[in-house]
């Protein structure tokens, strides 16, 4: 998400700062950039020279303060309320009164991050989607402390961008996440009942709801790890049942089987086209 991040900001003229806790995955995400440039340069979808210059705006550091001489700092670490906040807490010794933080939160609480800086009026949420140079939309999260001109300023830049922002209130899961993961996690549920094929759920969905992909294939996109702790936060706020993990998600991460970025999930990723897995349960 980061990379993603660094590469549209670029793209769209600005000056980007991207800071990461090592070289080697600083080095990952520069790789990642470069990658997707060279596929929009090889559809015609960019001039080489666009190319060039939108990598030249991008610094990569391995050092905090440098993002002190941003205008704008948009965090997307692991969604952890307490190492994000963690970072927060440093960000904002760094950085100048009038930096605007924002985070790409999917489903934490902004007002709980904005509380631990002396900036809640300038904090919001920019939750971006995967992968971020494709994904048209941005939901822009206001707490009840964001400023008039704070979600100004970063709705413009969302514009600026070339992304669609919608205005969400500070509630966990915002609009998509609230909405999308109860169906995730019942696709997962139908695959413990035993109701059909892993293959045969995403084909219902695909074909019989026009669904670009089934919900199991795109549980392993976002990542099992990642929808289990959503779940788990949405759980936590309205302790409704449809937002409670089902134990075989669980398990799954458990083994390690994150999805694409692990090689493994609901499909396993090591053969072209990824085949559904045999589920010993």
């Amino acid at each position: 998400m980061g990379s993603g991040i660094a590469q549209v900001s670029a793209m769209a003229g600005f000056d980007v700062i991207a800071r990461d806790l090592n070289a080697g995955l600083l080095a990952a995400g520069r790789s990642a950039i470069t990658k997707s440039l060279d596929k929009l340069v090889e559809k015609g979808k960019l001039v080489a020279s666009a190319r060039d210059a939108a990598l030249g705006r991008i610094q990569l550091t391995t050092a905090l303060g440098e993002l002190s001489r941003c205008d704008l700092v948009i965090e997307a670490v692991s969604e952890d309320l307490e190492l994000k906040n963690g970072l927060w807490r440093e960000l904002d010794a760094l950085c100048p009164p009038d930096t605007v933080f924002a985070s790409n939160t999917s489903s934490l609480s902004i007002m709980a991050m904005a509380r631990v800086t002396g900036r809640a009026d300038r904090f919001l949420g920019l939750h971006f989607f995967n992968p971020v140079p494709l994904m048209p939309l941005v939901e822009v999260v206001r707490s009840v402390a964001t400023s008039d001109a704070t979600l100004e300023t970063a709705t413009d830049f969302v514009g600026k961008l070339g992304k669609q922002a919608i205005l969400a209130r500070d509630s966990a899961g915002f609009i998509v996440n609230l909405l999308l993961i109860p169906y995730l996690l019942d696709a997962v549920r139908a695959v413990e009942r035993g109701v059909a094929s892993i293959r045969d759920i995403d084909a219902g969905m695909q074909l019989g709801c026009g669904h670009p992909m089934g919900p199991l294939m795109l549980l392993d996109f976002v990542g099992l790890d990642t929808s289990l702790k959503v779940g788990e936060i949405l759980y936590e706020e309205f302790r409704e049942a449809r937002y409670a993990p089902p134990p075989l998600l669980k398990r799954l991460v458990l083994a390690g089987w994150y999805g694409k970025k692990s090689g493994k999930g609901f499909y396993d990723y090591s053969v072209t086209p990824p085949a559904p897995v045999e589920l010993n349960q």
